[in-house]
């Protein structure tokens, strides 16, 4: 084989025309062209506007309502998901009690909110500059009145400008939620990694469990569009009497 055959360019890959209709609705997403909460254009507006036919515009609908980026409505129309729909208020929240029973609500309960400079762990994984500031919210979920979650969470600095443990406790939607409608910030998916811990004094004291107690430590990293991290979240789970449940497909 010649040295020109060797380093010939690949030939260029070609995504099929609903996945570019679909990454164009993302950019708009992403730039606030349609806001949470917001019905977008119909199919046929969306065809005319990108100029393709009706059924690649409802094929990259259908992939955005599977991503939850877009939820439809029966006789309504097609609206942008938004954590204070009911639905998606807890779709990030797996912990489930083992007799089955969900109702009686979350409570939780701030410890903590303040801004600080970005560990370096934190950093890489927020994509953040050596030195530049970050938030640490310590929180303690509680189900039907007993703790089962105590969650270290670390946001960049920047985007949520003015986030208080004041702003946070007085908000009665989920957290999520708030960042949504006070900071703009979406998340969209996340990413975890789970691992079986032993309690130490500060988790034990809060999660009223005995220091060494078996709990679950789930990482997450939540990323909003273009798969921009923008959390990283550390949660201690007590499963005496609670699950960790999530669906394979």
């Amino acid at each position: 084989m010649s040295a020109a055959a060797q380093t010939e360019p690949a030939s260029p890959a070609f995504s099929p025309l609903y996945q570019q209709i679909k990454a164009l609705m993302v950019r708009d997403l992403q730039a606030g062209v349609w806001r949470p909460g917001e019905a977008i254009p119909s199919e046929t507006e969306l065809a005319v506007r990108f100029k393709v036919s009706q059924g690649t515009v409802r094929k990259a609908i259908d992939e955005l309502a599977t991503e939850n980026l877009l939820v439809r409505r029966q006789g309504k129309g097609t609206f942008v998901a938004t954590h204070a729909e009911q639905t998606t208020q807890y779709r990030f929240l797996r912990l489930q009690p083992d007799d089955g029973v969900t109702d009686g609500g979350t409570q939780r309960r701030f410890i903590d909110c303040r801004r600080l400079r970005a560990p370096a762990e934190v950093a890489r994984a927020l994509g953040l500059r050596s030195g530049d500031a970050a938030i640490q919210i310590k929180r303690v979920l509680s189900l039907r009145g007993v703790p089962v979650v105590f969650d270290e969470i670390w946001l960049p600095a920047a985007p949520f400008k003015g986030l208080t443990a004041e702003r946070l406790s007085g908000y009665r939607g989920p957290m999520y939620g708030l960042f949504e409608s006070e900071f703009g910030v979406r998340m969209i998916r996340a990413e975890e990694k789970i691992r079986a811990v032993a309690a130490d004094a500060q988790s034990a004291e809060l999660l009223a469990v005995a220091v060494g107690a078996p709990l679950l430590l789930v990482e997450r990293l939540s990323l909003s569009y273009g798969d921009k991290p923008v959390e990283l979240r550390r949660g201690l789970y007590n499963t005496q009497s609670h699950h960790y449940r999530n669906e394979l497909s």
